[in-house]
């Protein structure tokens, strides 16, 4: 079972994911702890946070250049505007699916540069 403690009670040696992050670990495959409750008022459940052990955590694996270059695809994937195939600079949001200027075209000032994409309409 696993122990329960009360906001910033918690005994020496356990840490959350942030902590251990920080400190340039990871949980590395262990179980949680212990966890902590925060109470709250209105009748809402706790906050709860999960704690790992600082002696069974590992050290945070490093990037290689492989790992860069996935994650630089992937970004760069989210920044993709779907219909026009443009780099927006910015991730895409995800509610709209397209750049704004593909979402909105009615809103694009007449002449922009930026709104001359195959599919809108002038």
């Amino acid at each position: 079972m696993v122990s329960v403690y009360r906001w910033r009670l918690a005994p020496d040696g356990y840490a959350t994911r942030r902590q251990l992050r920080a400190a340039g670990l990871r949980p590395g495959g262990q179980d949680v702890a212990a966890t902590l409750e925060r109470p709250r008022r209105r009748r809402r459940g706790p906050l709860i946070a999960y704690l790992y052990r600082i002696d069974r955590a590992k050290p945070v694996r490093p990037m290689t250049p492989a790992r860069w270059a996935a994650l630089a695809k992937a970004n760069a994937a989210r920044r993709t505007c779907p219909e026009c195939r443009r780099d927006a600079g910015y991730v895409i949001p995800p509610t709209l699916g397209m750049c704004p200027t593909c979402a909105f075209p009615d809103n694009a000032p007449e002449g922009a540069s930026w709104n001359s994409s195959p599919h809108t309409a002038r």
